[in-house]
């Protein structure tokens, strides 16, 4: 999990193009979910006065959440814009990615798989 989140917040920080996978999407958000809730109880226990640390982690990670989630649309090919219609845009990310290449880019799934097979050789 720390690697994947690694990979999206480090490697492709402000990245809004290309394809995201699922997995690459909803391990960053769980990754962020879990993350800002220790902090948040952490500070909001610990010194109250400094909360607003959370609110500072949340700031930060605002670019990187959009620009996973704009490439996770891109993966079952629609417009990154597509994130700003409430209900649908879940169902998308949720959604199984298109096979082989679309109009964003080649099958994130294929280039894992193609590597693994390379490494069994």
């Amino acid at each position: 999990m720390l690697e994947m989140y690694k990979k999206v917040v480090l490697e492709n920080y402000a990245n809004f193009n290309g394809r995201a996978r699922r997995r690459e999407y909803w391990m960053f958000f769980l990754a962020n979910l879990i993350i800002s809730f220790v902090i948040g109880f952490l500070f909001g226990l610990l010194a109250p006065k400094v909360a607003f640390v959370a609110n500072f982690y949340s700031l930060l990670v605002l670019i990187p959440s959009f620009a996973v989630a704009i490439r996770r649309l891109h993966d079952v090919n629609k417009s990154g814009w597509f994130i700003l219609i409430p209900i649908y845009n879940i169902i998308l990310l949720a959604t199984e990615g298109d096979k082989g290449p679309n109009q964003y880019g080649e099958d994130p799934k294929n280039e894992f798989d193609e590597m693994n097979q390379i490494g069994k050789e």
